[in-house]
């Protein structure tokens, strides 16, 4: 079994705070506010943003492997994730991920292509996670 780690410290309240997320422990590390996740301020990242990106790069490796395993080794896939964070009844939610992906695929149809595609969609690990729930176990500790 192959564990990640990612960190984040968030300072002050919702509205007038800030924070920095570390992920890897070090590989990438980014500023994010109240301003950059719900007003779409470029002054720093939001946490939908990261999943957006962890869902396209899942998704990219796992295309091109399905493609791979078809016969079809890509010349590259590129993907691009949207994910929509809405105000509910019961507060905000990711509501949906939209992926957009280009793939250089010598040798391979439009109908294979689009079918390689939608199972890779159904069937990287962050999907099935988004789409399936995950279990989630908390440790806390007060400080102070």
């Amino acid at each position: 079994m192959s564990v990640h780690k990612s960190s984040a410290i968030w300072e002050g309240n919702l509205a007038k705070g800030s924070g920095k997320m570390n992920v890897g422990e070090g590989a990438w590390e980014g500023s994010f506010s109240a301003k950059s996740r719900f007003e779409g301020s470029k002054d720093g990242t939001s946490p939908e943003e990261l999943i957006a990106a962890a869902h396209a790069g899942c998704f990219s490796m796992a295309f091109s492997h399905a493609l791979s395993e078809a016969g079809h080794t890509p010349d590259s896939v590129e993907t691009k994730a949207e994910a929509s964070i809405e105000k509910g009844a019961e507060g905000f939610s990711i509501t949906k991920i939209h992926l957009t992906t280009k793939g250089k695929v010598p040798g391979i149809n439009k109908d294979e292509f689009h079918k390689i595609a939608e199972d890779a969609k159904e069937n990287c690990p962050v999907s099935k996670a988004l789409k399936q729930g995950v279990a989630i176990s908390l440790d806390a500790s007060l400080e102070g």
